[in-house]
This record gives C-alpha cells, sequence and structure tokens, in this order.
C-alpha cells in the first residue's frame, strides 16, 4: 500500500482565501446576520455608576412602549446557573458571575435590566426609559498598581537582590500602559434559539466548543443540548475567546419566550461589559557587569482587575527564558478595581512584558555605550534557563542578524537625534520578539465522498485569520489533491471537538490530527480499492496500490492509467469513506515539556520626528520572524503586518481613560479611542525564517498571530528615544511626553 505525499506543492504556497468570495460579496453569514421568524431584540441596560448598589428599578414606563415584549431584571430573570468545575473539561470564563443575579454593581455598564421588544428600534428606545436608582459610592480606579499589589514569586533562581545590591551598573525603573480594548469592527452579538430541548446559538466566539460547555452550566442542560455555530467571525484578538453575559441572558430569555432572541451589544456595550487588556505597571530592577553581561534581572508586573473575578496578565512568560541571567526573580500581582473584567487581548502577558524588558535592555545598552543588538548577543541562552531544558529551536540571533541587514542597521549613528533627512530627525529602535508554540487537544473526520468535494471537518472556527485556507490547504496536501477538490467544514461545536482560537495555537494543533485523520481515509480507500465486490482493483494486493492526485492506479502501471477515486466509489457503490484523527495538546503534559518551544523574532523600527511641528509617526518597520513552516505565506504576512499596526496602536495612541468620580471608561468609542488609520501606516518589511522543527507537530508549522505584535511597542520606543533624548516609559507615548526636545 502507498499514499504517496510526494510532490507536495499546496502547503507554503501563497494562497488566496477560499473564503474570500464569500466576504466580498456579502453571502458570508456572521452572527448578527442570522434571522428567524417571530425573532424578537434584547438590548442591555447598563449600570451608570461603577461602585454601589441598587435601590430601585422602575420598569414601568418601559414595559408600556411600543412593541416591547418583556423588560427583565434581577427579580423576574428566569435562573442563570452558576459554573462548577468539571473533572475531565477545563471551563474557561473570565466573568463568571451571572448576569443580574444580584444587586451590587461592581463595574460601570454592568448590566442591570435588559429589554425584548419585536423590533431592535423599539428595545433601544424602552431600554432607555428605565429608571434606576442607585446607593452610589466612590469608585476605586487607583492606577498606581505596584503600590497596592500583593505580590506572588512567579519564578526564582539564584540570588537577584544580592547580585543588584553589589553591581556596577544598574538601574531601577518603572514601565506602564493603559488599559487597552480589542476594538474588533464585528459587534459582539448572541443569537439564541430553543426548541423546547435544545438551543442553538449563533455566537461571536473564538472557541465554540468551550463556549458550549460554559452555556450548558449556564442554562443547567447538558452538553449535547447546545450547539454553538459561528462561521464567521468579524475579528476577535481574544476579546471574544471566551462567553461575556449576553450570551447567557439571550439563551434563557429564548427559553423563557419560546422565540428566537437577538442580542448585539452597542459599541459602547463592548467597551463596558466585553473585555479589555488591564492597565499595568511593571518595575525593572536590571544590573550587568563592565561587558554587558546580565548580573540580576526582578521584573514585578501588576494589572488591574475587577471585583469578583481574578485575571492575571503574567507579564513575566518571556523574562524567564528570554535572555542568559543567573540571577532572576519574577512576581505578579492583580490589584482589584472597579472595572470591567480584564481577558486576554492578543499576545496576553508576553506582549506587555516584553514592552518592559525590550525597553530596560535598550537603557542597558545606552548605560554601557553598547550597541543594542551586541548587548542581547551577548546574552543569548545557550537553553532554557527558566525551565532548564533544552530549546527546540532559538535562532534569534539569526533574526537581529537579517533584520539588521534588510534594515541597514550598519549605518546606525548612535547619538540622539544625530540622523537627520529631509528636515526629519530620524530614530532607529530594536527589540526582541518571543511567543509560546504550543497545542491543544484536536479531532478531525475526513470524509472521502462519491460525489462533490472531500470534506474536512473540525470544530475549530476562523476568526479572520485564514484558518479555513490553512486547513484545507494541508487536507489537499495530505490527500494530494487539488486544493479546489476540498470543503472545510467548520465553526460548529456540533463537529468534532477543535482547537480555540488563541494563544497561535489553532493551525500547529490541527496538524497531527488532520494527518491522522487524511492517513485512515487514504487507508480505508485503498483497502475499500483491494476488496470491493465490483473493485476494477479486486484482489489486488493493497501494498500494490498507490493513491495519488485524487487518482487510484496500481504501482506497476502508472498514473495516466489511474481511475479517479470518485468514479471509483461509484462504480464499487460506496457512498462514504472516512478517516478521524485525534491529538492531545502540550500545555501541562508532562511528556511533552522536555525541550522549550517558542516562536522569535526581530523588530527594527524607524521613526521620523518633525521639531518645530511635534510631529512623530513610525516611518519603516522591518519584522524577521521564525515561527516554523509557513503554511500559507499569503496570510502570514498579513497576520504580521496586522500586529504591526496594533503594536503602532499599542505604543503611540491607545489607552482608555476613566472618569475618576462614576468609574465610566470616557474614551469608549472610535472617534475618542485613538487607533491607527491607513494614513499612519509605515513601510512594513517581513520575512520568514521558517526554521524547521517537528517537535510540535509533523509539518513544523507554529503559529504567527501574537509574534508579530510582541517587541513592536519597545522598538517604537527605542526608536522615539533615539530621534529625541526622551525616554518615554508609560504608553501610550504622548505629543507631550516629548515636547521636552524643542526646549533642548
Amino acid at each position: 500500500m502507498s499514499i504517496e505525499t510526494d510532490n507536495k506543492t499546496v502547503v507554503g504556497k501563497p494562497t488566496n482565501r477560499i473564503d474570500g468570495p464569500l466576504k466580498v460579496t456579502g453571502a458570508a453569514k456572521y452572527a448578527s446576520d442570522y434571522q428567524f421568524p417571530g425573532m424578537v431584540y434584547a438590548v442591555p441596560v447598563g449600570a451608570t455608576i461603577s461602585n454601589g448598589s441598587i435601590k430601585s428599578i422602575d420598569t414601568s414606563r418601559a414595559a408600556k412602549m411600543p412593541g416591547v415584549v418583556a423588560v427583565y431584571h434581577k427579580d423576574n430573570l428566569p435562573k442563570i446557573y452558576r459554573i462548577a468545575p468539571l473533572k475531565d473539561v477545563k471551563l474557561t470564563i473570565d466573568e463568571a458571575r451571572p448576569a443580574l443575579s444580584d444587586n451590587v454593581i461592581r463595574y460601570y455598564g454592568q448590566y442591570v435590566a435588559v429589554v425584548i421588544a419585536q423590533t431592535y428600534e423599539q428595545a433601544v428606545a424602552a431600554a432607555d426609559a428605565v429608571v434606576v436608582s442607585y446607593d452610589e459610592k466612590r469608585p476605586n480606579i487607583d492606577s498606581n498598581l505596584l503600590a497596592d499589589g500583593k505580590f506572588k514569586v512567579e519564578h526564582e533562581r539564584g540570588d537577584a537582590d544580592a547580585a543588584f545590591s553589589t553591581a556596577k551598573h544598574k538601574f531601577d525603573v518603572k514601565y506602564t500602559s493603559k488599559a487597552e480594548y480589542h476594538s474588533a469592527i464585528e459587534l459582539h452579538a448572541s443569537i439564541a434559539t430553543y426548541d423546547g430541548t435544545n438551543f442553538t446559538l449563533y455566537e461571536t466566539t473564538q472557541a465554540i466548543v468551550n463556549f458550549r460547555n460554559v452555556l450548558a452550566q449556564f442554562l443547567g442542560v447538558e452538553q449535547e443540548n447546545v450547539r454553538v455555530v459561528t462561521k464567521f467571525l468579524g475579528s476577535g484578538f481574544g476579546g471574544k475567546l471566551w462567553p461575556w453575559p449576553q450570551s447567557a441572558l439571550a439563551a434563557t430569555i429564548a427559553r423563557e419566550l419560546r422565540k428566537p432572541v437577538k442580542l448585539v451589544l452597542s459599541r459602547k456595550q463592548v467597551f463596558h461589559a466585553a473585555g479589555h487588556r488591564p492597565a499595568i505597571e511593571q518595575r525593572i530592577r536590571l544590573s550587568a557587569d563592565d561587558n554587558g553581561r546580565l548580573t540580576s534581572l526582578q521584573h514585578d508586573s501588576a494589572n488591574h482587575d475587577s471585583i469578583l473575578d481574578e485575571y492575571n496578565e503574567g507579564c513575566g512568560e518571556a523574562t524567564k527564558y528570554f535572555y542568559s541571567c543567573p540571577n532572576v526573580v519574577i512576581r505578579s500581582a492583580i490589584v482589584k478595581r472597579n472595572v470591567g473584567n480584564p481577558t486576554s487581548m492578543r499576545g496576553p502577558g508576553a506582549v506587555p512584558g516584553l514592552w518592559a524588558t525590550e525597553s530596560a535592555l535598550d537603557e542597558l545598552a545606552i548605560k554601557l555605550n553598547m550597541d543594542p543588538i551586541q548587548l542581547r548577543t551577548i546574552n543569548e541562552p545557550k537553553h532554557d534557563e527558566g525551565s532548564d531544558i533544552p530549546f527546540a529551536t532559538r535562532e534569534l540571533l539569526k533574526c537581529f542578524k537579517i533584520g539588521a541587514d534588510r534594515f541597514g542597521w550598519k549605518d546606525r549613528s548612535p547619538a540622539v537625534g544625530s540622523m537627520k533627512k529631509d528636515g526629519l530627525v530620524h530614530g532607529w529602535g530594536v527589540a526582541g520578539a518571543g511567543w509560546i508554540a504550543e497545542r491543544v487537544p484536536a479531532e478531525v473526520t475526513v470524509e472521502l465522498i462519491d460525489e462533490g468535494p472531500i470534506k474536512v471537518a473540525c470544530g475549530t472556527q476562523d476568526i479572520g485569520t485564514g484558518t479555513y485556507t490553512v486547513f484545507g490547504q494541508m487536507a489537499a496536501e495530505e490527500l494530494c489533491v487539488p486544493l479546489d477538490r476540498i470543503e472545510v467544514v467548520i465553526g460548529d461545536s456540533a463537529l468534532p471537538p477543535g482547537p480555540f482560537s488563541g494563544g497561535s495555537m489553532a493551525t500547529g494543533s490541527l496538524v497531527p490530527a488532520l494527518c491522522e485523520a487524511a492517513k485512515k481515509a487514504k487507508q480505508s480507500l485503498l483497502a475499500a480499492a483491494s476488496q470491493g465486490q465490483n473493485s476494477p482493483f479486486k484482489d489486488t494486493n493493497v501494498e500494490e496500490l498507490e493513491f495519488k492526485n485524487g487518482k487510484l492506479f496500481k504501482k506497476s502501471g502508472s498514473e495516466s492509467d489511474g481511475i479517479d477515486f470518485q468514479k471509483f466509489m461509484q462504480q464499487a457503490g460506496f457512498k462514504i469513506i472516512s478517516g478521524k484523527g485525534k491529538s492531545a495538546g502540550t500545555m501541562n503534559n508532562k511528556e511533552e515539556a522536555k525541550v522549550s518551544r517558542h516562536t522569535y523574532g526581530a523588530q527594527f523600527v524607524e521613526v521620523t520626528w518633525q521639531k518645530e511641528t511635534a510631529r512623530l509617526r513610525v516611518s519603516r518597520v522591518v519584522s524577521v520572524i521564525d515561527s516554523g513552516r509557513i503554511i500559507n505565506p499569503k496570510s502570514a504576512r498579513n497576520q504580521i503586518e496586522g500586529a504591526i499596526v496594533m503594536g503602532i496602536g499599542m505604543a503611540l495612541f491607545e489607552g482608555a481613560h476613566y472618569e475618576p468620580l462614576k468609574g465610566a471608561p470616557l474614551n469608549s468609542n472610535f472617534a475618542e479611542y485613538i487607533l491607527p488609520v491607513h494614513a499612519d501606516m509605515p513601510h512594513i518589511d517581513v520575512h520568514f525564517l521558517e526554521t524547521p522543527n517537528t517537535e510540535l507537530n509533523s509539518y513544523g508549522a507554529k503559529g504567527v498571530g501574537e509574534i508579530g505584535l510582541a517587541g513592536i511597542a519597545p522598538a517604537i520606543a527605542n526608536a522615539v528615544y533615539h530621534a529625541t533624548g526622551i525616554r518615554v516609559r508609560d504608553l501610550p507615548i504622548r505629543i507631550e511626553d516629548l515636547l521636552a526636545s524643542n526646549r533642548g
């Protein structure tokens, strides 16, 4: 038997998105596009304080308004159950408190009621008519986090305090970053239907399987009674990873009314009650010898958190392994504030953590009068010192070398403000990037059908990153057929359980399960050809048969003499021949923890500074990334480019501002929450190393979703210092921070 896979050309080829035509023609169906007969509309009412309790709710006027079906609040909403831990299934949710379950207000915008009406406009009008009286208290939204933190040690080796106290070169600095919002174009939406037994939810989620499991708990039903559908997602960036309160509200009301319910959050409600990257303060204490070798590294981080739940950003994730240092201590703290629940945002932990450490490395290089790349080279580790295991691959220095060549780093003049051209001061900065490379469990089914496309199915989702296409490419590769013969079926929790789309793990997780499923399907096909009653290959030894390029043929013959597998199936009387594959995850798996698996990158940034008008812009970025084998260079490059744009936003524009008396996020709209636009785009050069390694999967594929964002903010800040002489340690960088250079 032969299941030849030579002459593979699909994986690694720049490929247009197979779902692209659906999106550009408007045929792609997003959650809020679903319509059902008799559907009603739900609009939540948000609290207008962030600390206190509800004294009374007057719904009398709202209930009498045209089209209003019901107004629910704590006293009349059907029960939403609490989440109980399960032995064999991990349930993930950031806001565990069921909506409307008590009268205590803990953050601005917390749902206090929900209006149901025949039209959306009627529901909005009635929601505005609900009158809520509060017993109000002064909220705590203090941005001083390190001072209030109760720290716990995340990692420790050597004696960092002793090494720091005796070091010749040292500094102790603080870096901050404001809360950031995911700002996906698609609003959070929940469309819930109930047939008397089963729920179907059309959702905006990055994790349909976890979503189903969590909602089953909220609703008090078995998992098989909940189906979650997410065929397309208008981005999420982590904000749609885990369920938010509106989903259980919609499903609970659908069951109560026996009507389909559509609940789409407004933009302001997304800002208030659907997650954000928390505000973070970090303290870096760093020391080195005369040669630039690090002698100690202390990394403390504190992030704000909601009152009830616990979210730790984990800023020290990369610190423990990124550079060689004998004395390291990493500590973290969560600090309770009257804010909505923080959640994962693209590159959680490592991205804000590297903002601090890569800025500190630049400051140390300047202190030592050393090139920043030279300093990083001196401190390159030979193994993962944090876990004391070898690296699977680590080509960070190669990333720096190639990036330096492409950027022209050799022409850099290190003196502040010394690089000038066309009336502008040019500043150059560099930073390293790192991110985890892990797998989560996945199951895949491959179905060869007697007519139509081959179906490849998994309960995962495409959040706009290109999963439809890369999944199809890998299936085509394994089955040795053209991509146009593959139909990718995802976005439905009724399918075999698949990975969530977060942590840059979806693609790498799919590889082993898909390869196994494809192999089994091909083996079954060849066995059917050998044994089928009406098969032209009946009684031919299975080892003498081959399946390649969609054809079955004898090895002793030629492919051109073969028969298309579908024609064979029709002739032999087979409808479906399938294969199933299953793979375990690597996270928290002791058997898989023998090597350190990460992706790496080097980020080079040029800024221009016009001193006379105080105008700063990012003009050029070179990003060199080693994230293993690239399945689709076209969508992978798109991911890195998008991440770079997000990094520009993090460094220069984005940050939440909280009103001190009410605790409201003031800039909860796209007019005042500033995001990068086309006019802010620099020239971007992306280069992939594609270092081969099969520790994670047989393709050597890792992920590209997060790594492109890591290191961008510190590279920009380092470039800003090089141009202006102003060291900014608080994100986002403001023009006000740089005006001092005009007085110099």
